[in-house]
């Protein structure tokens, strides 16, 4: 029989096929579905099942004529996974799907279960992809995208502390856009971000270093007792500065050029250039120098060469401040 070529923008396709290993994604390709479905029949019946559930003959059970003609929603979680059996009835199925069941397959791709997969794709599923996300710059687009399905706006600057502040963890960064758009009116910007997850490790001790390299002490010391109060470990501190010292170093002796090309030449995120070359205004080479040798000689004070972590860090974050300011 011919196969139905289904558009990716047809939630009610009778096989959707969601490919990655991105739980919310994934997670979010069914209840787009379920909710399209309800939408169409409140009744809607819906089982989420696992491959242990799902047993040779099954699909045959939940897929038989039903005497009220209700709407199903059947979901199938880690496919990959399913016995050769159970691929067999899917495989079947696919190609001659019930118009009144949307079978929703989620599969985390690669070899394993890629006959189902291939099985799927050309019986013409609608087909949605879930990867991981494992780079700085595809969470940062993720939170852009997630400001705007909400309608909001949002800074790039804001955007990007999001994702410092909260880190890799889509669940978390997306839960964090939403209270952001809930509470806080107008257009979010990095203050009002620094307001709501200024006490993560990660933000503290980013914060004390931009502080730092700016040449501004005593915001970066009230950051600095802020963070260790909140109980971020110093050594995320002394890697912070490090980081930020060394980047006003290397793009300091970076040809000019655009943020796009200084990028790939640096190994840093455009958005990074631009914020360093913001930061560098003061420094001179003496003065990374100096920065360097302060944040070596903390570095090595939090680790057991000194008896005062706290007054090691406070030295350094000092130091990096005045020498931002050796220029001005």
């Amino acid at each position: 029989m011919a196969t139905r070529k289904t558009s990716t923008d047809d939630l009610l396709a009778p096989v959707t096929l969601a490919v990655g290993q991105e739980d919310l994604l994934l997670d979010r390709v069914v209840q787009e579905v379920v909710a399209a479905a309800r939408a169409a029949d409140a009744d809607t019946d819906v089982r989420d099942l696992t491959p242990e559930q799902l047993q040779p003959g099954t699909l045959a059970e939940l897929t038989s004529p039903s005497l009220f003609a209700e709407r199903k929603v059947l979901v199938v979680r880690n496919a990959q996974d399913l016995s050769a059996d159970t691929i067999k009835d899917i495989k079947a199925y696919v190609d001659a799907p019930i118009e009144e069941i949307s079978l929703v397959l989620l599969h985390a791709g690669g070899a394993k279960g890629k006959g189902l997969l291939d099985a799927a794709r050309k019986a013409g599923a609608r087909e949605v992809a879930c990867p991981k996300t494992t780079k700085p710059a595809e969470r940062l687009t993720f939170v852009r995208q997630e400001f705007r399905s909400l309608g909001r706006s949002a800074t790039p600057e804001a955007c990007q502390a999001l994702v410092d502040s909260v880190g890799s963890d889509l669940r978390e960064l997306a839960s964090a856009v939403s209270q952001l758009t809930a509470d806080v009116e107008g257009t979010i910007d990095e203050a009002i971000v620094g307001r709501y997850y200024t006490g993560r490790a990660e933000a503290s001790s980013f914060n004390v270093a931009d502080r730092a390299v700016e040449g501004r002490a005593a915001e970066a010391l009230e950051a600095l007792r802020w963070s260790l109060s909140t109980g971020v470990p110093a050594v995320l501190i002394t890697s912070a500065l490090a980081q930020g010292v060394r980047a006003i170093g290397k793009l300091s002796a970076a040809r000019g050029g655009r943020p796009a090309d200084l990028a790939r030449e640096l190994g840093m995120p455009p958005w990074k250039i631009d914020r360093v070359r913001q930061q560098m205004r003061g420094w001179t080479p003496d003065g990374v120098s100096l920065a360097l040798r302060a944040v070596a000689e903390a570095d090595a004070g939090v680790k057991g060469g000194g008896d005062d972590p706290e007054y090691a860090l406070e030295k350094a974050v000092v130091a990096v401040a005045r020498a931002a300011r050796l220029r001005r």
